[in-house]
């Protein structure tokens, strides 16, 4: 796993994801800042900025000197540089120099420069449409417009061997023969993070292999989709991903998404009346995504799909029926009932029934109830994953793997501490709401880093949410979508990750951090992170400002820094 994710992030830094190394296409900003603005800014700059905010194409930023970042061995930290153009710069190009602390060194490898580039989003769902730095695309160089600027992201991901110590170096901007270092330090801490496959947090990210061979143009499970899925999916690992999303009943969520989900799985009814089963896809797509090092938890969508419609050949009419089936009717146990008690047997086969789960979204308890009966007739040891609204014995209880949405009261200390002592899983999940947290093209870039001390903070395993790459139309240029706020719909572009994925995985990794630390930390200590930890509890994001968002989020990673070793 560790060459694995060492190996993405160089493809991700290659520029390997890009179709090709086409110039990149920007939208004419709706909302343009007045050109009076650039009036007093004589000559190019090239300065540091922050990661908590995304600047603005054709508004002069205030920069600093220097930056100082920190981390664990084995994280991956971030900063954020700006180049300032007055006058237009033909080509811009990016370098790390090694990080070095006396006679050890960080690498120049291990940093990785990426240009921010400026997709479309929306202030809010169908209201002003704004442009938004958040794309993170590598190239040799771009050229940069006059009286705009150009965001760098900077992500140094330090070696795990690294020797702890204050490492300096520098980051060298060239523009139109003119080359200007700004200098920045990356503190290495003593403790080391432990590699993604070993994150505790459980981390479920729907993908949507569909939308990749669209966007590619290339036929959907042959070599050249797997090809393409490939460095999508390990970047995905790399996150900490636990979970593998499998299609198994024709579009679970109605073609909501640009790109449906299909069946991987085939299901014909002979002349007989006897079923028969095509798992050739399901396989394929399973084997390939535990290859990708995502292997803990197989989510099969689902015997409960919004439109409660179910597919299958019939060989005695020779097509393809689509028939309306009524959870608790026995046209739904007959359809339902062979194809459960089959894929048990399929998966105990493949070594998979332990580690996968029906699931089932944003079902009501009746549903899920008949559901339930005929789930436990095909085997009793089937285990069960919903994202659901509501706790009780009666029905969501008996889930393995349940999910709340973000807006939800949290779990009673009781309740939490009952369903995890089983062995099961507790994750809150964001989707076209709440408006804020959230992980939109609009959203704050802290919100993503949020997340994951709310996870902390709730004492929940982890986060779900329902799209990594349901790519609209054409996400790199244009993240608004005909249903949900920009955004809603990926967290990675085709050839690159997204400031908010980045950010996310900040607060992953910091749900790492509290992890370990508080296994040793004396009480008093211990008493302070838990009061600060609270503070992600109480936030009324009615009121809320941004500022105080970042504020609390960065006085939460001072304070973590001081208990390291």
């Amino acid at each position: 796993m560790k060459l694995k994710v060492l190996s993405v992030l160089f493809l991700l830094s290659a520029g390997v994801l890009s179709r090709a190394q086409a110039p990149v296409v920007e939208l004419k900003d709706p909302h343009p800042t007045s050109p009076e603005v650039w009036n007093n800014v004589k000559a190019a700059g090239f300065g540091w900025g922050s990661i908590d905010v995304r600047y603005k194409k054709d508004a002069v930023p205030v920069l600093d000197k220097t930056r100082a970042i920190s981390g664990w061995r084995g994280e991956r930290v971030y900063a954020q540089a700006v180049l300032v153009a007055p006058e237009a710069v033909s080509e811009f190009k990016i370098a790390a120099g090694d990080l070095k602390s006396g006679k050890n060194v960080i690498p120049a490898s291990s940093v990785d420069c990426f240009f921010e580039t400026y997709v479309m989003g929306e202030v809010t769902f169908q209201g002003d449409s704004v442009l938004q730095a958040d794309r993170l695309v590598k190239m040799e160089s771009m050229a940069v417009p006059a009286k705009t600027v150009r965001p760098v992201w900077v992500r140094v991901n330090i070696p795990r061997e690294a020797v702890p110590g204050k490492y300096k170096g520098g980051l060298t901007a060239t523009f139109d023969g003119k080359s200007v270092t700004i200098p920045y330090t990356v503190e290495v801490g003593k403790n080391i993070l432990p590699e993604p496959k070993d994150w505790a947090f459980h981390l479920d990210l729907w993908q949507n292999p569909y939308a990749v061979a669209r966007y590619f143009n290339v036929p959907l499970w042959s070599e050249e989709h797997f090809a393409k899925m490939r460095p999508i999916m390990e970047y995905l690992a790399s996150a900490g991903q636990k979970v593998i999303t499998a299609s198994v009943i024709q579009h679970p969520w109605n073609s909501q998404t640009e790109d449906p989900f299909e069946s991987m799985i085939g299901k014909f009814k002979g002349v007989d009346g006897t079923w028969k089963y095509d798992y050739s896809v399901f396989d394929k797509w399973i084997e390939f995504m535990m290859d990708c090092g995502i292997d803990k938890q197989i989510d099969c969508y689902s015997i409960l799909p919004w439109h409660l419609t179910f597919e299958y050949f019939d060989a005695a009419v020779n097509h393809t029926r689509s028939v309306r089936m009524e959870p608790g009717s026995k046209e739904y146990e007959d359809y339902l009932l062979p194809f459960l008690t089959d894929l048990a047997r399929h998966l105990k086969a493949k070594g998979w029934f332990g580690k996968t789960c029906l699931a089932m979204d944003e079902r009501p308890k009746n549903l899920l109830e008949h559901a339930y009966s005929i789930i436990y007739k095909a085997d009793r040891n089937y285990r069960i994953e919903g994202a659901v609204n509501y706790f009780g014995p009666e029905v969501a209880e008996r889930m393995y793997d349940i999910s709340f949405s973000y807006t939800q009261p949290l779990l009673t200390p009781e309740q939490l501490s009952s369903h995890l002592a089983k062995g099961n899983k507790v994750t809150f999940y964001t989707c076209c709401n709440p408006a804020r947290p959230n992980t939109f093209i609009n959203s704050s870039p802290a919100e993503s880093t949020f997340l994951g001390w709310r996870v902390a903070a709730a004492g929940y395993s982890g986060y779900l949410r329902w799209a990594y790459n349901s790519w609209v139309k054409n996400p790199c240029e244009d993240a608004r979508f005909r249903t949900w706020t920009a955004g809603d719909c990926y967290l990675i572009y085709p050839d690159g990750p997204s400031i908010r994925f980045e950010r996310l995985i900040e607060g992953i990794q910091d749900f790492e951090k509290i992890r370990i630390i508080k296994e040793n930390l004396d009480p008093r200590k211990a008493a302070a992170l838990d009061a600060q930890l609270q503070k992600f509890n109480q936030v009324d994001w009615d009121t809320i400002e941004d500022a105080e968002v970042i504020k609390i989020v960065n006085d939460s990673k001072a304070l973590l820094k001081s208990f390291e070793k």
